[in-house]
C-alpha cells in the first residue's frame, strides 16, 4: 500500500518546519557572534558550497528557463532569509512570524478553491490566535522588513515548484542555493568576514546543514506532490512547533487563546493534506505506475 502524493508531500512539509524551527533556535549563538545579516550570510554561503559539492551541477544540461528561475528562486531565498532575520532583530519572534506567514497565506488563498481556501482562511484564524499581533507596540521598520520577507517567501514557494518540476532532483537547489550565498555576501559578507573565527566557520556549517539545506530540499520535494495553496496552508503550522517546541524546551506554557489557535491550525493542515494532491505530474505518475505493481 503506497502514500498518497499528498500525504507524502505534507509529511516532507512538517519535517522541513521542524528543521527551521531546530535551525532557528540553535542559531541563537551564532547571531550573538555576527549578527542576524552575518548569520545569514554564514548559513546561505556554506549551503551554497555544500550544494555545489554534492550536486556538482553541470550548466549544459540544464535548459534557459530552468537556469533563469534557479536564479530568481536564489534572489528570493537570499531575500527571505535576509529580511526575516533582521526583522526578529526588531520585532517579537511571534509578530514577525505572522507578518511573514502573509506571503503563503497570500499564496494560499489566491491558488486554492472551495474547501482549500476554506482551510487557508482558518489557518490565517490559528496564526492570529498564536501570534496575537495586536499585543504590542510594531517597530515600523521591522514590520517592512517582515513584510519584504513575506514576499520573498510568496515567491519562494511559486518558484520552488516551477524549479522542482523543470529540474530532476535536487538540481535546481545547486543553481539557487549559490545565487543566494552571493546575494547574501554582497549584503552582509564584507562587514563580518573580520569577525569570523575557525569555531564560528565550522558551526555555521552545521547549522546550514539544518537550515537551510534540509528543510529546502524537502520543500523542493514536497511542491513536486502538493499543490501551492496547500503547502501554504500547511505553512501556518510553522508558528505551532514553535509554541510547542518552546513548551517542551523552554517551559514556556502557553495561554487559552494560543492553544485554541494550535488546534485551529491543525485542522487546517490536516485539512490541507487530505486536499491538496497536485495531479498530472511526474510524481504522480510514478507512484500510480509503482502502485499498480
Amino acid at each position: 500500500m503506497t502514500r498518497s502524493p499528498a500525504r507524502t508531500g505534507a509529511s516532507m512539509a512538517v519535517a522541513s518546519m521542524l528543521c527551521v524551527q531546530l535551525g532557528l533556535a540553535a542559531s541563537v549563538g551564532l547571531i550573538d557572534d555576527l549578527g542576524p545579516a552575518g548569520a545569514a550570510w554564514l548559513r546561505l554561503s556554506w549551503a551554497g558550497i555544500l550544494l555545489l559539492a554534492l550536486v556538482r551541477p553541470r550548466l549544459r544540461d540544464y535548459s534557459r528557463e530552468a537556469l533563469r528561475a534557479g536564479t530568481a528562486l536564489g534572489i528570493a531565498t537570499g531575500g527571505v532569509t535576509l529580511f526575516f532575520m533582521a526583522a526578529i532583530a526588531r520585532l517579537p519572534l511571534g509578530t514577525a512570524s505572522a507578518l511573514e506567514f502573509l506571503g503563503p497565506l497570500s499564496i494560499a488563498v489566491l491558488r486554492s478553491r472551495g474547501v482549500g481556501r476554506a482551510w487557508a482562511l482558518l489557518a490565517a484564524v490559528g496564526v492570529l490566535c498564536l501570534t496575537e499581533p495586536w499585543t504590542g507596540d510594531a517597530d515600523p521598520a521591522g514590520v517592512a522588513l517582515a513584510l519584504a520577507a513575506a514576499v520573498c517567501w510568496a515567491a519562494y514557494i511559486l518558484l520552488t515548484q516551477r524549479v522542482g518540476d523543470a529540474v530532476g532532483g535536487l538540481g535546481g537547489l545547486a543553481i539557487s542555493m549559490p545565487v543566494a550565498a552571493v546575494l547574501a555576501t554582497c549584503v552582509a559578507g564584507p562587514g563580518v568576514v573580520g569577525d569570523l573565527s575557525p569555531q564560528l566557520v565550522i558551526y555555521g556549517l552545521g547549522l546550514a546543514i539544518l537550515l537551510p539545506v534540509v528543510p529546502f530540499a524537502l520543500e523542493l520535494l514536497a511542491l513536486r506532490r502538493l499543490t501551492t495553496g496547500a503547502f501554504g496552508t500547511l505553512m501556518a503550522l510553522e508558528p505551532a512547533f514553535a509554541l510547542v517546541i518552546g513548551f517542551l524546551a523552554l517551559s514556556q506554557v502557553p495561554h487559552t487563546l494560543a492553544v485554541v489557535g494550535i488546534l485551529l491550525v491543525v485542522a487546517a493542515g490536516i485539512g490541507a493534506e487530505r486536499s491538496g494532491a497536485r495531479h498530472g505530474t511526474v510524481v504522480d505518475a510514478l507512484e500510480q505506475v509503482s502502485a499498480s505493481r
